[in-house]
């Protein structure tokens, strides 16, 4: 019998969620993608000591303040480990936005613009690009507008079904719904234990996933942020699902039947719902305290990483300098 993994990628398409070049090499994932956290690791990696120096190197001769320049460094190295990715990987690969533009949809849309430039400057097109984006209101507004200029974008920090409604109805390419954060956040607040099949991570994809399916949306589903293999089981089906590669290495070893658990065949038909304002989004995210607290949470987090890729390069380009 096939491994665990063979079983997922022949009714899902597995996507690798790791800045590992070398890992991604070794699993063959379709898609790839990343955030600040694990461009963070990429760069701290003596493996990648060459692509960083070069980004350092042109940006030695890059005029402006020294935070522009840290700023532009950054930049060009997501785009560099997003082409080097692009060129292991047969789909797209995934290249975030600042996490600390999350509320500010002018310069997101800058941001995005100026990634996808950047890529196409390395001859590679939008077509096997998704800008990643936070998915508050902001984040949302600024993907709508990109979607419509041919820019596909990954809402990403996704947790509750009203985030996930209002990307629909911008029109997004594909939502993250994290799965293991949900997760977390339950087990904290004293839930559990929880299986594979009453984790509240995995009840919120279905849920969302059955809502799209039964309604038509065309938005691919990628469940994110996965704790442990019982999470990806309970979601065999779903359109795709990005995994670190601890939990491909898992998967490829482990074999037994993998049953699929979600199908656009058995969505059950739900009610339509109102479209959102902005005022009727905020609310309703307001109420869920975990979506709320969650999707707070991880913009923090990635501002906090990008501030520690920032100073990271900012003390390597001032060593060179000195030098």
């Amino acid at each position: 019998m096939p491994s665990k993994l063979d079983q997922l990628r022949a009714m899902t398409v597995v996507v690798a969620d790791t800045g590992d070049l070398d890992a991604v090499r070794r699993l063959k994932p379709q898609d790839c993608t990343t955030n600040p956290t694990l461009l963070l690791k990429a760069v701290e990696n003596p493996a990648y000591a060459a692509i960083v120096e070069e980004a350092l190197s042109w940006g030695r001769s890059q005029s402006g303040s020294h935070e522009s320049v840290v700023t532009a460094i950054c930049d060009r190295l997501a785009v560099a480990f997003g082409a080097e990715l692009a060129g292991i990987v047969p789909g797209r690969v995934s290249t975030e936005v600042d996490a600390d533009l999350s509320f500010d949809t002018e310069a997101t849309l800058a941001k995005a613009r100026a990634i996808i430039k950047a890529y196409e400057a390395r001859g590679i097109g939008r077509d096997r690009i998704l800008i990643k984006i936070a998915s508050t209101w902001e984040g949302i507004r600024a993907a709508e507008v990109l979607q419509k200029e041919g820019i596909d974008c990954n809402l990403t920090l996704l947790f509750s079904q009203v985030q996930a409604q209002a990307c629909a109805e911008a029109g997004v390419f594909l939502i993250s719904p994290f799965v293991g954060r949900i997760l977390d956040w339950h087990v904290k607040a004293g839930g559990g234990p929880y299986t594979g099949e009453t984790d509240p991570g995995v009840l919120s994809v279905r849920n969302i996933y059955a809502s799209y399916k039964a309604q038509g949306i065309k938005t691919v589903v990628m469940g994110a942020s996965f704790r442990n293999m019982g999470e990806i089981e309970a979601l065999a089906g779903c359109d795709r699902l990005t995994i670190s590669p601890a939990l491909l290495d898992e998967l490829a070893k482990a074999e037994g039947e993998l049953p699929r658990k979600l199908s656009p065949d058995n969505a059950a038909k739900v009610p339509a719902t109102p479209r959102l304002d902005e005022k009727s989004f905020r609310f309703a995210l307001n109420e869920d305290a975990m979506a709320t607290e969650k999707l707070s949470e991880g913009i923090r987090s990635f501002v906090k990483d990008l501030r520690s890729l920032h100073i990271l390069v900012a003390k390597r380009l001032d060593t060179a300098q000195a030098a």
